[in-house]
């Protein structure tokens, strides 16, 4: 392990790019923090660590539950570094991902908590300026705002000019994309989105190449749907690509203490100009501090679509910056025909299966189609509860609970799905039958078309989407995929060596109950 400081580095949290966060130790409390290395190009000369020793100072000054304040700091070490307090939890981006998109009261609770956050960063007379759900920390239910004011440290010339983003697409106002500066209203714009992203599970001006994004956000195009109306009327506004149209910090807090008010009343009613020029968004009279604060803003300023640093940078960089701005993985024809290879070679593998041992590979393929259709409609039961409530702790002894439940109410559905495919491999048997094919044979035909029937008949839907999320990570992979077959191969090898030995095991049956014909 290596120390920077006082501190005893345990692992990596996260890359961007201002430097790397690692898990750390302060070695005389033994507290655990979050520490930021920051990059040689972010701090660079004596002025330039004078700079980043005077934003720290005030930043220091922010103390809030709803963010992770800034703790200590060393601007002048051979390794310059920023302690920040540590939040266990995963990030916006991720808990969305993984939970689904948060609703009801957890929304309201997560929306108020966020734009208190954004207040007290203010307070602090600092703008954050890259508000986005990677820079969302969940703890619990509870977002904590990370990184607040860093990225001011970085508003050097000698920086951007190099490409480094700062900020992220999707995520920022439409007067950053022309190049003007940062006010209070960016933060509003930017925390809209971000509760938007939280609301929908996607980002409110959708996905693909930068400049496509960044040309909806210069137009207001965003979407909203889905979202309660009095919530989804708030986000519009403050999504606004005019900034005085936005409402500002204190009219959003006094709107989520009584949502009964209207959000559009409240904003009509306050000069947003005055607002600015006396910190009245924030309801302390605190001017806000950033470079552009002494000279007007013009955000009445026609939104032209013009080259921008930001339309520079590589795509990916911008999905590093945020991944929520990835563009959802299609999967190529190679992976669809590989994944089809390996539903023939299980459908072939039933066939031989029930040609060597009919009764028990009958008996094990039914169970299977049974379990799979049950813990399906569990699971879907499960996705539809957290869509419309969002997440909760108790989510997954439910849904071992109730999966009991579900494959019972599966056993009728199946019945039907069971009877189809039986009969018409009956069929089969019987076209087998009537050409005078070997018993082999005509159970490696019945074995095939059962398999197939009940991958495709009526309700089978629920037997292949189990199926297909083992199948298609191993045909994403030709490695994977190829080890699969032949896995899928020895097996129906074995099975074939097996019937040529002893042929047909009607086991528990001595013999075959249909007589002669098998």
């Amino acid at each position: 392990m290596h120390s920077v400081g006082d501190y005893t580095l345990l692992s990596v949290l996260g890359e961007g790019g201002m430097g790397i966060v690692h898990l750390a130790r302060h070695e005389p409390t033994g507290q655990r923090v979050a520490l930021k290395v920051l990059r040689p190009q972010i701090v660079g000369d004596e002025e330039g660590r004078k700079r980043l020793a005077r934003e720290v100072g005030s930043l220091q000054r922010i103390r809030s539950r709803w963010v992770a304040e800034i703790l200590d700091a060393d601007p002048w070490g051979p390794v310059p570094y920023v302690v920040m307090r540590y939040v266990p939890g995963r990030s916006l981006h991720d808990e969305v991902a993984e939970e689904g998109p948060i609703r009801g009261r957890d929304l309201h609770w997560f929306s108020r908590c966020l734009i208190d956050a954004v207040a007290a960063v203010h307070d602090g007379g600092v703008l954050h300026r890259d508000i986005k759900p990677s820079n969302v920390i969940m703890e619990g239910r509870t977002p904590v705002l990370i990184d607040f004011g860093l990225a001011r440290v970085a508003d050097d010339p000698r920086i951007t000019h190099t490409g480094w983003l700062l900020g992220t697409p999707g995520y920022l106002p439409p007067e950053i994309l022309r190049g003007d500066d940062a006010t209070p209203a960016t933060d509003v714009h930017s925390w809209a989105a971000t509760v938007a992203f939280a609301a929908t599970g996607r980002p409110p001006f959708g996905r693909g190449p930068s400049a496509a994004i960044m040309d909806r956000a210069r137009r207001g195009d965003h979407d909203l749907a889905g979202i309660e109306p009095n919530l989804r009327a708030v986000l519009d506004v403050a999504l606004s690509p005019d900034a005085v149209r936005r409402p500002t910090v204190a009219q959003l807090q006094a709107w989520f203490r009584d949502p009964s008010l209207s959000i559009f009343d409240t904003v009509s009613a306050v000069d947003p100009a005055a607002a600015r020029a006396t910190g009245g968004a924030y309801g302390t009279g605190r001017p806000v501090v950033d470079r552009g604060a002494d000279r007007p803003v013009a955000p009445t300023a026609p939104l032209v679509a013009r080259p921008t640093p930001f339309e520079q940078e590589d795509d990916r960089t911008l999905v590093e910056a945020d991944p929520t701005l990835a563009e959802p993985q299609r999967e190529s024809g190679g992976a669809r025909f590989r994944r089809t290879c390996l539903w023939l070679g299980l459908a072939l593998l039933s066939g031989a299966g029930l040609a060597v041992v009919p009764v028990l590979t009958a008996v094990v393929m039914l169970a299977l189609v049974g379990l799979l259709r049950g813990l399906s409609l569990a699971g879907s039961v499960h996705g539809e509860r957290r869509e419309l409530r969002g997440a909760r702790w108790h989510d997954g002894p439910r849904l071992v609970i109730g999966t009991p439940w579900h494959l019972l109410r599966s056993v009728p559905s199946t019945i039907v799905l069971v009877l189809w495919a039986g009969g018409l491999a009956l069929a089969a048997g019987l076209l087998c039958y009537a050409v005078s094919a070997a018993s082999g044979v005509t159970l490696y035909v019945c074995g095939v078309v059962l398999a197939t029937m009940l991958a495709t008949g009526p309700g089978a839907s629920r037997v292949r989407g189990p199926v297909r999320r083992v199948l298609s990570p191993l045909a994403r992979s030709t490695g994977r995929w190829a080890v699969a077959l032949l896995v899928l191969a020895a097996v129906a090898i074995y099975l074939v060596l097996r019937f040529h030995a002893h042929g047909t095991d009607w086991a528990p049956w001595h013999e075959s109950p249909f007589g002669s014909a098998f």
